[in-house]
C-alpha cells in the first residue's frame, strides 16, 4: 500500500464551460498523477448560482467523488430535497441547525483509508452564519476519531479571514484550501504543523468574464447601482485546481501544487 495519498480539489467549476473543461482534463489528470480521490467546488454549476440536480448529476458522473459548496449551495429551492438526500453533496457546515444537507462526511479512499471533507462558509463581508472556527471544534475530535485525513474548504470572501483559519487548524487538519473569490493565489504551502493551505483556489470556468459571468451585465451592475442577470460567460475556459499529497499514517501534507490548465 502507497505511503501517501493524492487529493485533487478543482476550483468553484462554473456552469457548463466549467463542466465541459473538467470533463476533458480530469481522466487524462488522474491517470497521469495516480489520484486518489476527487473534491470539486460545485455551487455555481448552475447558470452560475445554486447547484441543480440535473448538474451535480453530471459532475458527479465524473470521476469526482465529493462536491462541495458555499453561499449559493442552497440559492435554488428546487435544489434542497435531492441536497439533504445526498452523501456526495456538502453545504458549508455552519449553516444554522436544521438546514437541510450536511456539512461534512467520511468518505473511503482505498486500502481502508478514509478522509474526512468538511465545508465552512466565512462571516466577513458574507450572511451573518454562525462563527467557522466553533464550528470546526465541535467536530473535530468526532472525524479525528475516525481518521487522520482531514480535507477543508473554507468558502470566504476575505482573504484574511482564510488565512486565520488556516492557521488556526494548521496541525489538525491535512488541508484547508479557500475559495469564494473565483482568482487563485500564489501562496499555496505547507504550514509548519503539516498543514496544506492556499487562499483561493481559483475558477473552472471561462475567464473572458468578471468571475465567470458576461463582462457586459456586470459591468452594468457597477455603472448603475442596479440589479442585472447575470449570464455565464463562454470563452478562455480553464481549469483551475490543487494537488495535495498526504502522509496516509500522520495524515501532514508532503506538497501541494497549483494547477491552471491551460496557462495565461
Amino acid at each position: 500500500m502507497s505511503k501517501t495519498v493524492k487529493i485533487l480539489f478543482i476550483g468553484d467549476v462554473v456552469g457548463q464551460p466549467g463542466y465541459k473543461i473538467t470533463k476533458l482534463l480530469l481522466p487524462g489528470m488522474i491517470e497521469k498523477e495516480n489520484i486518489d480521490f476527487v473534491i470539486a467546488n460545485g455551487e455555481n454549476i448552475s447558470e452560475g448560482m445554486g447547484i441543480l440536480k440535473r448538474d451535480s448529476d453530471e459532475l458527479l458522473s465524473l470521476p469526482i467523488n465529493i462536491l462541495t459548496g458555499g453561499n449559493h449551495t442552497l440559492d435554488k429551492i428546487q435544489s434542497h430535497k435531492f441536497i439533504n438526500e445526498s452523501q456526495n453533496i456538502l453545504r458549508p457546515l455552519n449553516y444554522p441547525k436544521g438546514v437541510y444537507g450536511s456539512g461534512y462526511g467520511i468518505y473511503p479512499v482505498r486500502d481502508g483509508l478514509k478522509i474526512a471533507v468538511i465545508n465552512l462558509i466565512g462571516r466577513v463581508y458574507m450572511k451573518p452564519l454562525d462563527c467557522p472556527f466553533r464550528a470546526f471544534d465541535r467536530i473535530y475530535e468526532k472525524v479525528r476519531a475516525e481518521t487522520s485525513i482531514i480535507f477543508i474548504d473554507f468558502h470566504a470572501e476575505a482573504t484574511s479571514e482564510k488565512i486565520a483559519f488556516g492557521w488556526y487548524a494548521d496541525g489538525k487538519v491535512s488541508a484547508v484550501v479557500g475559495t469564494h473569490t473565483h482568482v487563485q493565489t500564489a501562496d499555496s504551502r505547507i504550514l509548519p504543523g503539516g498543514t496544506a493551505y492556499i487562499t483561493d483556489v481559483g475558477m473552472t470556468g471561462p475567464y473572458d468574464s468578471v468571475i465567470g459571468m458576461k463582462k457586459e451585465t456586470s459591468i452594468k451592475r457597477y455603472l448603475y447601482g442596479t440589479p442585472f442577470k447575470h449570464e455565464v460567460a463562454e470563452e478562455d475556459v480553464k481549469f483551475a485546481g490543487v494537488l495535495i499529497e498526504i502522509d496516509a499514517e500522520t495524515g501532514k501534507s508532503k506538497s501541494i501544487k497549483r494547477i491552471l490548465k491551460p496557462e495565461f
